[in-house]
């Protein structure tokens, strides 16, 4: 890999040079030997906006395209790194169903759980949604449901080249670049997006990194736990973190949890569990019977996705929104389409 020696020296690489290294990554002619000896320098180094951005850009292109292009300018896709061991309810897949029931176009791009006992895929799974690439069937479920879900080892095949590589890292306990890149790397592209980040550190690179592949609209966030801890997501159980990017370049947010109807919360009212438990919980949420501090993190997220997608005019106004839907039958019902067309 060209690029290894000036990583090796601590020098960044240009957007074009981490593109260019990203696709040297997903092909079967690169010693693995190398290619770990690249990731690990690129995260001894430290990983830049525009590195970050490279990657991306190549490996969306690499995707398996679903072929939504005339949907992704209007739709958005929230989701998180993982990797912050707060065990959480799937607060992101939610949020989604809130969004996608009020009409919002939703590319929800996610994977089986790594580091908690229930993923996205595998709520979604449990709710009805069956793992499809096939374009017109996607097309039809999101003309009937305003939502698709991408599982992301079915969407990139060029990831089979490097896995063996990450599994090998990873069991080592370091981290690298693929660590933040899953929520990056949407195949549909979607214009817009709610992305939460294992670490506070990394929001504003995050951000920035998602400006430069010109996205329309959308935030990055985390959650401050304490000194050493915190959510890959947007939380009233502590102080959230945030960056925006697109038209939210520069802005900034005052998260108080008074001026936007909400109530500080304690993190054991949003823990998780296994399939099962989550299922309830999601029931338990719908119905009004959840935890309150769940309630409003959900909400929370959902009206921050509202206001980036320009549905409502403030987030408070988008909180209001995503309560009426979520306790008011509408997403209740949009399960029961989800399952029945699924099922057809």
């Amino acid at each position: 890999m060209n690029s290894l020696p000036e990583l090796k020296a601590g020098k960044p690489l240009e957007f074009i040079q981490a593109e260019a290294a990203a696709n040297e990554l997903a092909s079967g002619e690169i010693p693995a030997q190398v290619k770990k000896a690249f990731l690990i320098a690129l995260n001894v180094k430290g990983e830049t906006p525009a590195e970050v951005a490279g990657f991306s850009a190549a490996f969306r292109r690499l995707a398996i395209k679903p072929r939504l292009e005339d949907f992704a300018d209007e739709a958005i896709d929230v989701c998180g790194t993982g990797g912050d061991n707060s065990h959480s309810f799937n607060i992101s897949t939610a949020v989604t169903l809130i969004l996608a029931a009020s009409g919002v176009k939703v590319f929800k791009h996610g994977n089986r759980s790594i580091t908690s006992k229930c993923g996205s895929a595998e709520l979604l799974q449990a709710l009805g949604v069956e793992f499809i690439t096939d374009p017109k069937v996607l097309r039809k479920a999101m003309e009937a449901l305003n939502f698709v879900f991408f599982f992301a080892p079915a969407f990139h095949p060029a990831f089979k080249e490097i896995m063996p590589v990450r599994q090998e890292l990873a069991q080592e306990g370091r981290r690298t670049i693929f660590n933040i890149l899953g929520p990056m790397i949407n195949p549909g592209s979607p214009a817009h997006q709610l992305t939460g980040v294992f670490s506070g550190a990394w929001v504003d690179p995050l951000a920035e990194a998602f400006h430069t592949l010109g996205l329309k609209n959308g935030m990055l966030v985390h959650t401050v736990l304490d000194d050493t801890r915190g959510m890959d997501e947007l939380a009233c159980c502590g102080t959230p973190k945030s960056a925006g990017f697109g038209s939210s370049w520069n802005s900034t947010v005052d998260w108080n949890w008074k001026a936007l109807g909400l109530e500080p919360c304690v993190e054991e009212s949003l823990k998780g569990g296994d399939l099962d438990f989550n299922v309830q919980l999601l029931n338990d949420l719908l119905d009004g019977k959840a935890p309150k501090g769940l309630e409003d993190t959900v909400a929370l997220n959902a009206g921050v996705a509202f206001s980036i997608v320009g549905k409502v005019d403030s987030i408070k106004s988008g909180i209001e929104l995503a309560k009426e839907q979520m306790l008011g039958g509408a997403v209740t019902s949009h399960l029961t389409a989800i399952r029945e067309f699924y099922s057809s």
